[in-house]
């Protein structure tokens, strides 16, 4: 079996890359594990072509358009191109993408096309109250179209996308996994007291303002109180940072609780884990977030937020805590609330059994080439 998969953000070596990236690298190095072939094309952020070796993961980054209008439409021809590359070499049996991956690819084809849904154009746009975009919602419908089949990464994403394309397609459910010896249980003696922790992209849907916000609130009760911002910065279109708007809720007096790290090496993200003393990503929407995972794999006490898939990744009150994202007041008082409980660990021991049980490596890459072998069958 050979399977590509389209993304831009696998990562490169020692920079971190988004969620999507350190999901497929992390599936793809299970996949060769079981003498699978996988190949990754993506548009580079240079004007040149690369190719990249993760062990026997072929990665071919394509230099990014020049065109001016329309870059989405010659990117898409450079990666058929590739494909059809690859596929002359070692039959393509598989391409997996994301929703807007198939707009301008042909409806038939050698091989079997995939949407995994991580949440696209149509369901982040709707969930977080905002109008979808008329030429993003065009390609996305046409790509679904264009699809073979879906891969949902929680039953709530692929609900909600069916209800707002207004689109029925059949979808299979398989969550996102973990690392489970690389995010091991963690040592409470590492524990930084009163360090919190969050780990994300620094936007405004990630939830971090108001994280930012509830601090002069926590730090009333708790002074000693810090908080680590630890993710790459988003720049809008108009090349403005997200970390430079979130510094102007951080006066004077936060200066010395709130440190903002950006963006490090996916490999050093359980050493900040471990010596949070919470984690809390209180996102406004989510897929189905491996940062909540990966937390609550090494047995951190996780406050998150009680929305979309919420309930399919934690359990409140038993391997985590839910809370309002929107809600300031209310995320500062469960967080002070934690901090001041001696057993602030109560959590940890059940949400390592959850996901060891749920989400483990063997039963999560099973799932997919089981997948990958019905639709090809």
């Amino acid at each position: 079996m050979h399977i590509v998969y389209l993304t831009h953000e696998y990562p490169k070596k020692d920079l971190n890359a988004g969620g999507i990236g350190s999901f497929v690298q992390f599936l793809a190095r299970n996949l060769v594990k079981q003498n699978i072939r996988v190949s990754v094309i993506g548009i580079n952020n240079e004007s040149n072509d690369i190719v990249d070796f993760d062990g026997d993961i072929s990665i071919y980054r394509l230099a990014k358009s020049n065109w001016k209008f329309r870059k989405f439409y010659d990117h898409t021809n450079r990666i058929l191109s590739k494909i059809n590359d690859l596929d002359k070499e070692e039959s393509v049996n598989i391409v997996e993408g994301s929703e807007l991956n198939f707009s301008f690819f042909p409806k038939k084809t050698s091989y079997k096309k995939i949407i995994r849904l991580h949440g696209g154009h149509h369901f982040f746009s709707n969930e977080l109250d905002k109008k979808p975009a008329i030429w993003r919602s065009f390609q996305e419908k046409k790509s679904f179209k264009k699809a073979d089949s879906y891969i949902a990464v929680s039953d709530y994403v692929g609900r909600q996308t069916q209800k707002y394309l207004n689109f029925y397609f059949d979808y299979t459910t398989i969550y996102n996994s973990v690392d489970t010896d690389k995010f091991s249980m963690s040592n409470l003696a590492s524990v930084e007291e009163n360090t919190l922790l969050f780990v994300g992209t620094v936007c405004e849907k990630k939830g971090v303002r108001q994280l930012v916000q509830a601090m002069p609130l926590i730090k009333k009760e708790i002074p000693s109180i810090k908080l680590k911002i630890v993710g790459r910065d988003l720049i809008d279109k108009n090349g403005k940072s997200y970390i430079a708007y979130l510094k102007s809720y951080i006066d004077s007096d936060l200066e010395e609780n709130v440190q903002i790290i950006g963006s490090v090496p996916h490999s050093e993200i359980a050493k900040y884990i471990e010596r949070a003393h919470l984690c809390v990503y209180p996102s406004h929407m989510e897929a189905m977030p491996i940062a909540w995972l990966e937390a609550l794999s090494m047995g951190k006490t996780l406050i998150a937020s009680d929305i979309g898939p919420g309930h399919e990744t934690v359990i409140n009150g038993v391997t985590g805590l839910l809370v309002n994202p929107f809600d300031v007041k209310g995320l500062a008082s469960t967080i002070v609330e934690v901090l001041n409980n001696k057993n602030f660990d109560i959590y940890g021991k059940s949400a390592r059994e959850d996901i060891v049980s749920r989400f483990n490596v063997d039963r999560i890459i099973a799932k997919n080439i089981q997948y990958y072998n019905m639709i090809l069958s």
